[in-house]
């Protein structure tokens, strides 16, 4: 569910303007910028997940609350909370687990993971391509003006990665900040069924996502709320309905320290790329 989150996000972000190629640079570095930037942050996270039927009634539902703790220099998500009370004693292990392979990870192991996630992100750079970006007017977001674009896939488009595949299933509704073309706000809704992940779950039409950003330093804008009505089917039989609902709050640029690995004390620390997350299954 939070690789549809950010997948449905990054979908619809990208605006075209009058000139569409350098508002589509901006903000991609925008975005990247931010990416980074929320590594070398410490935030409260609050996810909820709702669990539903096919008549849209409540099955089981959980709350987890976690903050960034950083270990050895990269930032990890450890849970400090499950339905209102302490964490379970197996979120306990986990984390407890997590931070123990952190601790002794190897200069190889971190490169080659750092290397995957800047591959898993590759498709972003491929939005200009995939989509057809209309300026539709203009709208005023907690006193800054934004840009409101509409986003539709280009038909015939072929896309080169495995996560691009699904942009021609996907439209979009986009606010961005006219000073530094921060994503303000994104609504984004699938117009075909696709597949994804290990278990053949197939994401409906109709599954929608609005993501929402907050302006914490000059063109650094970083998560401030995300919600996800989804409906998929697992085996392509079993339905699947899922409600979830995440803010972060509580935005803290982390000390030297904090961002120094064990090889780097008393040096300049290099902002980690990537983040673990505790007590939850990702």
């Amino acid at each position: 569910m939070r690789t549809l989150v950010f997948f449905l996000a990054a979908s619809a972000v990208l605006p075209g303007q009058s000139d569409p190629g350098e508002i589509i640079r901006r903000s991609v570095a925008i975005a990247d910028r931010g990416w980074r930037a929320q590594q070398t942050y410490k935030y409260t996270e609050r996810d909820e997940e709702r669990h539903l039927d096919s008549h849209g009634s409540l099955k089981s539902g959980d709350v987890d609350v976690s903050q960034i703790v950083f270990i050895n220099g990269l930032p990890l998500e450890q849970t400090i909370g499950h339905n209102g009370g302490p964490p379970t004693s197996a979120q306990r292990r986990k984390d407890q687990a997590e931070i123990a392979k952190l601790k002794v990870e190897t200069s190889a192991e971190r490169t080659a993971r750092i290397k995957k996630e800047y591959e898993d992100r590759a498709f972003i750079r491929e939005v200009p391509d995939a989509f057809h970006f209309q300026l539709t007017g203009e709208d005023l977001i907690d006193g800054r003006p934004a840009w409101v674009l509409e986003a539709t896939p280009i038909p015939g488009y072929r896309a080169r990665g495995k996560y691009a595949k699904m942009f021609s299933k996907v439209r979009g509704k986009l606010w961005v900040d006219k000073q530094d073309y921060g994503w303000v706000k994104v609504e984004a809704t699938v117009t075909e069924p696709f597949s994804m992940g290990l278990f053949l779950a197939r994401i409906q039409r109709g599954s929608h996502i609005r993501f929402e950003q907050t302006r914490v330093a000059p063109g650094i804008w970083l998560p401030k709320q995300v919600e996800v009505l989804a409906s998929a089917k697992i085996l392509f039989f079993v339905n699947y309905n899922t409600e979830e609902f995440i803010t972060f709050s509580n935005y803290q640029p982390a000390r030297p320290a904090e961002l120094a690995s064990a090889g780097t004390q008393g040096q300049r620390a290099t902002p980690p790329s990537g983040k673990y997350r505790l007590g939850s299954s990702q």
